[in-house]
């Protein structure tokens, strides 16, 4: 067998020598980024020893997709990251052409990743993907079993895909391991397996979790299986689900299913179904929970099939992940707000209260360094719409309008930065969401970090977030209404991590 020429050696060589080239003018400030090259699914997001682990898909040499590596990081806070050596390379027979997404888990004090190798098959001229594992003592440096595959594709169910089987999520349930993965059926559609084990080593097939329908799309990946809440809930990744009223507008979705495990049969049963964020730019969701037993929710803040302006420009770099969220379920539905840590790292620039406008808009402050949080609440009782340029420049703006109406939240980048084109049917440039009021008030939390913008609308009810790439320096935003708006609290806090 041909074995490529990937090691970690030479990997984590090239990052020590080019980091210092990678181009700075979109760099994320308080948002996790590689710190060389393309970077797409967080994997084994974990707690570990008192800190926080960050794996992610990684192509370290070159700011497009390419033979994916499992990047490293880890953090007391989950704000504050230090980049770690690469801890996977494609460079056994059983992943030689990919390391591809999983997840991490403790036992008997050592860390064990669990992740999808591409294993090229010879007689047939084809690719499998199966599951190794990969096991440290110290968190950092990794050997991977002799004995990969641990998972082959032997054990599918009989409409399963070989070429399409990925993306393990390991948690342990009263003493026994399970695994959930997903697979692309002969009807192109997804489905959930579920795995189980004694020691991490020796797997069993033990049921079909979840079966999709067309309408989930034509393949599921990043499963995830967790309780919360007294709910069990099942997050995964949609490719291509048509489109729905305001949902499911990118190429790929991020959806979470709320319902009930039965343990016994190994069955998965939905209550309810949601998008998990209804920006431009959210893509393959993982969580732990953390110290304080809080589930934890991070996502590459990106999409598939889009020009990215990074690579475009040769910046050296692509990709980025979401601010990391805490996750509750109530009445059946996700709520989503920023971690808490964040706090510790935000400076209270201005606060403001009773600001009264009337058909008109305002520049309310400027800024030096696009690294803010915006948090505002405001009374549209007797507002038409009500919209926030954040931020602008004087020829560019993204624009977060709620039309008071119909209840409909938009967040667009159409008149900021370089077109990004994607492989929807038609350039998206802006989504929308149905947010109602609560009595006729509107609640945001909005996190610019230089190209990115995540709003959390009515206490995390709904999230959108999105990418931009002004082409000029951006230094104030504004806030308009057709109407009369009284916006009650108004907080403007500078944000900064690092040196």
């Amino acid at each position: 067998m041909t074995m490529n020429n990937y090691t970690l050696l030479k990997a984590n060589s090239f990052i020590e020598e080019n980091k210092d080239k990678v181009v700075q003018d979109y760099r994320l400030n308080y948002h996790f980024a590689a710190p060389t090259g393309w970077i797409n699914d967080p994997n084994g997001f974990v707690f570990y020893k008192g800190e926080y682990h960050l794996f992610y898909q990684f192509h370290p040499y070159n700011s497009e997709w390419g033979p994916m590596h499992w990047g490293h990081a880890k953090s007391k806070d989950m704000i504050n990251w230090e980049h770690l050596p690469v801890a996977l390379a494609p460079d056994t027979p059983a992943d030689a052409g990919g390391c591809f997404s999983g997840s991490a888990i403790e036992k008997d004090g050592n860390l064990y990743l669990m992740y999808t190798g591409i294993m090229h098959v010879e007689t047939e001229n084809k690719t499998q993907q199966v599951q190794c594992i990969a096991v440290s003592k110290d968190g950092i440096n990794f050997e991977k079993l002799k004995q990969n595959p641990i998972i082959d594709t032997s054990s599918l169910p009989i409409n399963a895909v070989q070429e399409d089987f990925r993306d393990p999520k390991v948690f342990e349930r009263n003493g026994i391991y399970y695994s959930v993965i997903v697979s692309k059926t002969k009807q192109e559609t997804g489905q959930v397996l579920l795995y189980k084990s004694l020691d991490l080593i020796n797997w069993e097939f033990k049921s079909i979790l979840l079966e999709g329908q067309e309408e989930h799309g034509v393949m599921w990946e990043c499963p995830d299986l967790f309780e919360l809440n007294g709910h069990d809930v099942l997050i995964l990744s949609p490719i291509q689900m048509p489109r729905k009223g305001h949902d499911f507008h990118n190429t790929s979705s991020s959806i979470v299913m709320v319902g009930r495990v039965d343990w016994n049969t190994g069955k998965f049963v939905k209550s309810t179904l949601q998008e998990i964020d209804h920006g431009l730019d959210f893509y393959a969701p993982q969580t732990l929970q953390d110290a304080n037993g809080n589930r934890i929710m991070i996502a590459w803040m990106q999409m598939w099939g889009r020009t990215q302006p990074t690579h475009v420009e040769r910046h050296g770099w692509a990709g980025a992940m979401t601010l990391p969220r805490v996750l509750e379920i109530k009445n059946e539905q996700l709520i989503q707000k920023a971690i808490n840590e964040i706090n510790h790292y935000q400076t209270v620039e201005k606060e403001y209260h009773d600001i009264y406008l009337e058909n008109e808009t305002k520049t309310v402050d400027s800024f030096s360094e696009p690294s803010l949080r915006i948090q505002l609440q405001a009374n549209l009782e007797n507002a038409k719409t009500f919209f926030i340029e954040l931020p602008k420049n004087e020829d560019e703006k993204a624009v977060l309008l709620f039309q008071v109406e119909e209840g409909v939240m938009e967040l667009s980048r159409e008149y900021i930065g370089s077109p990004i084109l994607g492989s929807e049917d038609s350039t998206l440039v802006k989504r929308t969401v149905s947010i109602p009021l609560i009595d006729n008030q509107l609640q945001l939390d909005i996190f610019i970090d230089k190209s990115s913008i995540e709003v959390f609308i009515n206490g995390g009810r709904e999230v959108m977030s999105m990418t931009i790439f002004p082409l000029k320096a951006v230094h104030e935003y504004a806030i308009g209404v057709n109407g009369k708006v009284t916006i009650k609290e108004l907080q403007h806090s500078s944000i900064h991590v690092g040196e």
